[in-house]
């Protein structure tokens, strides 16, 4: 299959090089515009939708894969921190507390988008201003949407999940596979 990564994300090239070794990697430059009244999921598929088509116009041979990722508390998302005192802000309101992660999957084939969406629970450990101010300092939390990574210091602060753990990382390993398998037929 020819297939092409619309994301410059090491994290998602990792993961999709479980699924198939040889793949291009074309980051997206599309415009992330939101409309208003989406919910979470809505906005992960919109933004993976929006990523994947405006690489395959570029590569209309390929199957691209498209993928946002999003931290949701209490409703709310919650973007990469802007800074130190952003990044101290986020942890310290996931304290000890459940979140959801979404994470968008758009694949663009022979013209045609299927999007979909994985959601898992990530409940983080009771944390002290110490241990907030620590995983702040690091260089890790800040290309991170909810300014944490699972796969790295940020497994330190996380005291359970529910769902799949890669979809955390930012790309639904299995349920991708399962897709693009569907296409591949």
């Amino acid at each position: 299959m020819n297939l092409v990564l619309a994301s410059q994300s090491p994290r998602r090239r990792e993961l999709l090089s479980f699924i198939q070794k040889d793949f291009q990697v074309c980051a997206s430059n599309a415009e992330e515009i939101i409309p208003d009244g989406l919910k979470p999921h809505g906005v992960v598929m919109h933004l993976a939708k929006i990523k994947a088509e405006q690489v395959a116009h570029e590569h209309p041979e390929a199957v691209v894969v498209g993928a946002d990722t999003v931290v949701v508390l209490d409703g709310q998302i919650m973007g990469k921190p802007k800074d130190h005192e952003d990044c101290v802000r986020m942890i310290s309101a996931l304290s000890g507390r459940e979140h959801e992660v979404f994470t968008g999957v758009a694949i663009v084939a022979n013209g045609r988008t299927d999007s979909f969406y994985q959601r898992t629970a990530v409940r983080f450990l009771k944390l002290t201003k110490e241990e907030v101010n620590w995983y702040a300092s690091l260089d890790e939390p800040y290309d991170k949407a909810g300014a944490y990574g699972i796969q790295g210091y940020g497994s330190l602060l996380i005291e359970g999940i529910n769902g799949d753990y890669f979809n955390v990382m930012g790309l639904p390993v299995s349920l991708l596979a399962r897709h693009l398998k569907e296409i591949a037929q």
